[in-house]
């Protein structure tokens, strides 16, 4: 089983509209999206969800009252003011650190977990998906991608799938972490801005740190050939292979409005037969 992770470093280069035409080029790979905090490759590819479990990534205090004595030591410490003044509990603003239940005197309160979002199993016309969604305000991002990436691993074994094209969130934290260790291979997706040859530079490091093999490609490569050079200077000097350079074309837009990927919608374009070279060179580099 191989793993290919699409990252971007930032938000809005192109990675999600890539990897849902990818998904449809490769037919019988496994998709999990691993942006939990926003996840939209559901948009291009309409899943029908068929299994859903909760994910319990928080915890939240719960005050006994038939043990409390309302001395208020637990809201006095409680630094973010998640305890009222009739000794109960706000739950958006208790962050469960558990500072109260290991104060309190009269062993009133306890830590219970909480449902921080909802993980998916799904059917697409090109194969199964993972895909999740974290609560507003809700933390363990990471964990929740962990879970994702598990759920599609399983799909593949089940599927006798030889693939899975993991959609990673953007920036380099904790989930992009957790979408990128053990992978095989991943395609950083950039485009030719000042701001996203420092954010190609920072996925690059991170791919390097844990072994993975780099990949990128230049998106809207021409609106600005000056960084473009940049981008594939850098790249040259650091031996890493850039397989793509995907011209601007309005069509992608219109490809997105009519929920369609745009090797679906106008698969004679330069930007769909260029996503086709991707796609042959990622499958290369296995």
């Amino acid at each position: 089983m191989k793993q290919l992770t699409i990252l971007s470093g930032k938000g809005g280069t192109g990675k999600t509209t890539l990897t849902a035409s990818l998904a449809v080029l490769a037919r019988n790979a496994v998709l999990a999206d691993c942006d939990v905090d926003a996840p939209d490759l559901h948009m291009l590819l309409h899943p029908e969800v068929i299994k859903t479990q909760e994910f319990k990534g928080s915890k939240l205090a719960l005050i006994d009252k038939t043990k409390c004595d309302n001395c208020g030591f637990c809201r006095e410490k409680c630094r973010f003011d998640a305890i009222t003044e009739a000794v109960e509990v706000d739950p958006v603003a208790c962050e469960g650190c558990g500072v109260c239940a290991a104060i309190c005197p009269s062993d009133a309160i306890t830590m219970t977990e909480r449902v921080s979002g909802y993980a998916y199993i799904s059917k697409t016309k090109y194969g199964f998906m993972a895909h999740a969604l974290l609560s507003p305000g809700e933390s363990n991002s990471g964990k929740l991608v962990s879970l994702v990436r598990q759920n599609a691993r399983i799909l593949s074994e089940k599927e006798n799938s030889n693939l899975i094209i993991i959609d990673g969130p953007p920036g380099i934290g904790c989930p992009v972490i957790a979408s990128v260790s053990g992978v095989d291979v991943s395609l950083v997706v950039t485009e030719p801005t000042m701001s996203g040859i420092h954010d190609l530079q920072r996925a690059l490091q991170l791919i390097k740190h844990f072994n993975v093999k780099p990949l990128v490609c230049i998106n809207m490569y021409e609106i600005n050939k000056d960084n473009t050079h940049k981008i594939l200077g850098f790249c040259e000097e650091n031996s890493i292979k850039v397989v793509g350079r995907i011209p601007f074309n309005p069509k992608v837009t219109e490809a997105m409005v009519n929920g369609k990927t745009i090797v679906e919608y106008s698969p004679e374009s330069d930007v769909a037969k260029e996503i086709e070279n991707i796609w042959k060179s990622c499958k290369d580099s296995f």
